[in-house]
């Protein structure tokens, strides 16, 4: 693995400066402005005081975040960008979505004080890529044809290089402090771990379907894949720990990949100076890719191999969109720093409670297909709610809206979603 300063021009648009016209400063710095403002209110203190109480552990009511994820592009579309510059043009994006929750998804998600920039990064591959066969239409699904056919082909696979441009990392966090940085100071922030993802890169190696087919076939080929894996990913951390590339996640803003926000007392940990360490940090990882494995299968394929990574955080998230009621037992059992765990729409939820109990936060994800297809169905998302509210009245609950890839142009479902939840979250109390 090997570390090099000076690729801008091999992966980063940034490599010609930006001149600013007068027309992008002012956008920017109104929208600047703005969300600063917002963010000033007393209620963001409010907001980040009651997910630290809840990260704690503390008795609180079900917090209630939004994540619109591809719904972006309805709820604030391209169309609505007026800066000339295509790279301040993201910019602006970030800008008018942070404004647009403001507005119209009052949820429990506080804005934020800072422009957040993270480091300019390039990612190579571990000895072989997967042929992708694009989609054939915007945001439809991919097809790959996974290179690693055999067990001879293990010798082809190497540690990834990565590549991280300081003198561009810099420049952009230099550009936004002199554009808007009196209003919303910028600031580099390493968002490397949104998710290790060991079984999502297997999946990507060997593919979902020989994958199962190997846990009976061939399980010598899946042990060392997974080994590899294992080594690979505690080599990459050991990376970005070294080089100085983390940055704590327990800030009120911080997401924490599938889960609620990351504010927190517990970390960094008891002997932080300064520098960030992965005990420092929270961890997140997930099983999508083996959903359809049962308990020890899961245990001896997957979860002995993740620990030893995700034993190196302060904490830990786990879980996606899998149902994990059948595996809670093995992550309760070898994930000792487990702090929240994900309850997707296709587990069984009430189980889920009786495992997590007041021990753990219960991440709820309903099913996001109530609002988001062709007619929205909110009295049953509002049912579907209730019923998980009264069965997790021991848990710490949150109701976290994911996974909505279109809103059939109605942005106003997601308000809607909003403001019912948060009802229902300040009815229980």
């Amino acid at each position: 693995m090997s570390i090099r300063s000076d690729a801008s021009t091999e992966f980063s648009s940034w490599d010609i400066p930006v001149t600013p016209t007068p027309g992008d400063r002012r956008i920017l710095r109104d929208l600047a402005g703005t969300v600063a403002d917002a963010a000033a209110a007393p209620l963001n203190d409010e907001l980040a005081a009651l997910w630290q109480r809840h990260n704690a552990l503390t008795q609180t009511r079900p917090l209630v975040l939004v994540r619109p994820e591809n719904g972006w592009t309805e709820l604030v579309p391209e169309s609505l960008l007026q800066c000339q510059d295509p790279r301040l043009r993201e910019w602006e994006m970030v800008l008018r979505r942070h404004l647009f929750r403001h507005r119209h998804i009052p949820d429990d998600w506080p804005l934020p004080r800072h422009f957040d920039i993270s480091w300019v990064m390039k990612w190579g591959d571990y000895g072989m890529e997967p042929k992708i066969r694009p989609a054939t239409v915007a945001g439809g699904a991919f097809a790959w044809d996974p290179p690693l056919k055999n067990i001879e082909d293990m010798q082809q696979l190497h540690f990834r290089d990565i590549a991280v441009d300081r003198q561009c990392t810099a420049y952009k966090v230099t550009l936004a402090n002199e554009l808007f940085g009196d209003l919303l100071p910028a600031r580099v922030r390493g968002r490397l771990f949104v998710m290790l993802g060991m079984a999502e890169q297997l999946a990507y190696l060997r593919g979902i379907e020989q994958t199962m087919m190997d846990l009976f076939d061939n399980p010598e080929l899946l042990h060392e894949a997974m080994t590899f894996l294992r080594d690979a990913k505690l080599h990459e951390l050991d990376f970005y720990e070294k080089e100085g590339l983390l940055t704590l996640n327990n800030e009120a803003y911080d997401h924490i990949a599938q889960g609620g926000l990351g504010i927190i007392d517990e970390l960094p940990a008891g002997d932080f100076t300064g520098t960030v360490r992965l005990c420092d940090l929270w961890g997140t990882e997930a099983s999508q890719e083996f959903s359809g494995v049962g308990p020890d299968q899961f245990n001896e394929f997957l979860l002995q191999y993740q620990a030893p990574v995700l034993e190196r955080f302060g904490l830990v998230s786990y879980g996606c969109c899998e149902p994990l009621d059948n595996n809670l037992e093995a992550l309760l059992r070898h994930l000792p720093n487990l702090r929240r765990v994900s309850v997707s729409a296709w587990c069984d939820r009430a189980r889920a409670a009786e495992k997590l109990t007041d021990k753990y936060l219960y991440a709820y994800k309903p099913n996001p297909a109530l609002i988001c297809g062709p007619q929205a169905h909110l009295e049953a998302a509002e049912e579907q709610l209730r019923e998980t509210i009264d069965m997790t009245k021991d848990c710490h609950l949150e109701l976290i809206m994911k996974d909505t890839h279109t809103f059939q142009k109605e942005p106003q479902r997601i308000t809607q979603w909003t403001e019912m939840a948060t009802r229902l979250a300040r009815e229980r109390g």
